[in-house]
């Protein structure tokens, strides 16, 4: 199970956003021609508007990729080392050589819970020589510093992997990435770390799947695409959200009950509308203010 966890972990490919969140020829070279940052965000905006995303950069604006020339999806980022957008990014892993994201961070954590339990068989089972040589007990000298070598290695590595799979775990729980637990993702209501928080079970399902019999075997069962993922306060006016964000958190942390959520096919693009709202109310500010 660790050799075939770490193989899928290398070889998954990591998945990139599908055709929609490509920009077309004619907004890509509108796009070009522009040299101001207020007209290039208005085609981004048009080009948005059919797309379930609900994140914004921290300055409110559309989360575009130069490089790939796409309108990112909530939780996609550029990896350097991959050249590519990657769907819900965690890190780039120099162990596997590979981006951990939405295709293969199943995988990865299957990989950091067999190598935290080959280490601990493996540091256990020279426990007892390791004994014998600090109480001079061994007798052959020869394989003193094969025993001490192997344990001083299980026992690091032990250590190491521990500490990565546990925070990995608070992770899940919480249903964050490593790039999002340093910098909380933004909202329409403002930057909100828990803002795909569907409650602690539901977060460990998002990874793993509903089929609890899949859950230690490193096959895909993950739910969702990748590009489109549940939020807690879909379909929430902005001025209620933060306030609503405490409230539920501090309820959920007693009652251990998941947020209730609208599901995206039933919601409209809650940043786009808001948007235009704004709009709508400031040209009737100007209405008014020019009439007066």
């Amino acid at each position: 199970m660790f050799v075939w966890s770490y193989w899928m972990t290398i070889f998954t490919s990591p998945a990139s956003p599908s055709k929609e969140f490509y920009l077309s020829n004619s907004d890509k070279e509108r796009y070009e021609k522009e040299f101001s940052h207020e007209r290039q965000q208005q085609i981004l905006r048009r080009a948005a508007r059919d797309l379930p995303i609900y994140t914004t950069t921290a300055s409110r604006t559309i989360r575009y990729c130069e490089k790939c020339q796409l309108i990112k999806p909530d939780r996609a980022h550029h990896c350097s080392g991959c050249d590519r957008c990657i769907l819900k990014m965690d890190h780039h892993c120099p162990w596997v050589n590979n981006c951990v994201g939405f295709s293969n961070y199943k995988f990865f954590m299957l990989f950091l819970l067999y190598s935290l339990l080959y280490c601990l068989f493996v540091a256990t089972s020279v426990l007892e020589y390791f004994i014998k040589f600090w109480t001079n007990e061994l007798t052959d000298t020869r394989a003193k510093f094969h025993v001490l070598f192997l344990f001083f290695v299980a026992a690091m590595f032990l250590i190491s992997v521990l500490s990565l799979f546990s925070y990995h775990c608070w992770l899940v729980g919480k249903n964050r990435t490593t790039i999002e637990s340093f910098r909380a993702p933004t909202f329409s209501y403002g930057p909100d770390p828990n803002g795909f928080s569907l409650g602690y079970s539901k977060n460990w399902r998002q990874v793993f799947g509903d089929e609890k019999k899949y859950w230690l075997l490193p096959v895909f069962s993950s739910l969702g695409d990748g590009c489109s993922f549940p939020t807690r306060l879909v379909g929430m006016d902005p001025e209620q959200a933060s306030v609503t964000s405490q409230s539920e958190h501090a309820r959920s942390i007693g009652s251990n009950q998941p947020f209730p959520i609208r599901p995206l096919s039933e919601s409209k693009n809650r940043l786009l509308d808001n948007e235009s709202q704004w709009l709508e109310n400031g040209a009737e500010e100007g209405v008014v203010r020019s009439g007066v």
